[in-house]
């Protein structure tokens, strides 16, 4: 295990962040992302690196932009010598009726929750599949198995995310390399944070009604998941305990999909 490399994309908070510090955890190498320069995460990237014995290396990379999210999973290559462990988790987000969706917006969501997800698993899975080992961890989410109002684009991407799960799992299958999205409900990150300032105005709420009203009332236990539950499930996803697990969803909701 302490050979395996991983790119894990939007990894300096959150969902991302969790992932990347287990998988330093584990002595992986580990590719971190985001769009700042690399002197801001100074600090963060030491930190990681003195967990392990792998190395953590930072790539910036701003993916709305085609040609920063194609080149992304090339300069990791060129820096591993390979990509064994890729996480798809980048993502953003924002609240309006679709009627006053701003176009760009649109477009931003879907590079990139969406087209970085291709442009890396392009990349990526020819190396996965000659080796016969790779694993692709989607993050997903709730909204790629159910739809909320005002989040067209996000939910519109999301449930993509899943098909392109699906498809490339089917065309991996043969290959030792397993491909699936994990689908967490509600987990307490910057962008949830920003989330409940959006859902405030627009519902003309408090932001703690926001999150017992609106936020949380579609999950049953009425509390938010926490980025280490994800992160522990995308090990689980890299064991070979977890190897006739592919093109799978796996929900971690509090009970939002079983309703």
């Amino acid at each position: 295990m302490s050979e395996r490399v991983a790119l894990v994309t939007g990894s300096t908070s959150g969902i991302g962040l969790a992932i990347a510090h287990k998988f330093a955890q584990m002595n992986y190498h580990v590719a971190l992302n985001s769009f700042e320069p690399a002197d801001a995460w100074t600090t963060l990237v030491a930190e990681l690196d003195g967990l392990g014995s792998g190395e953590v290396a930072y790539f910036q990379a701003d993916l709305s932009d085609g040609a920063a999210s194609r080149a992304l999973a090339e300069q990791a290559i060129a820096r591993f010598g390979r990509i064994d462990v890729l996480v798809n988790n980048a993502g953003i987000q924002k609240v309006a009726p679709i009627e006053e969706f701003p176009e760009d917006d649109w477009q931003r969501i879907v590079s990139v929750s969406l087209d970085s997800a291709f442009h890396a698993i392009r990349t990526s899975l020819p190396g996965m599949t000659e080796r016969g080992w790779g694993r692709i961890i989607n993050i997903a989410s709730a909204h790629g198995l159910r739809a909320s109002p005002f989040k067209s684009a996000y939910v519109a991407t999301k449930h993509a995310v899943v098909g392109l799960t699906k498809t490339v799992a089917l065309e991996a299958a043969e290959k030792g390399v397993t491909v699936n999205a994990i689908c967490p409900g509600y987990v307490w990150t910057p962008l949830v944070a920003k989330q409940v300032a959006d859902q405030a105005r627009v519902h003309g709420l408090s932001e703690e009604d926001v999150i017992r009203q609106v936020i949380l009332a579609p999950q049953p236990t009425k509390q938010f998941v926490q980025p280490g539950e994800i992160a522990e499930m995308a090990a689980y996803l890299c064991s070979d305990w977890a190897r006739s697990i592919t093109g799978s969803t796996i929900s971690i909701d509090g009970g939002w999909t079983a309703k």
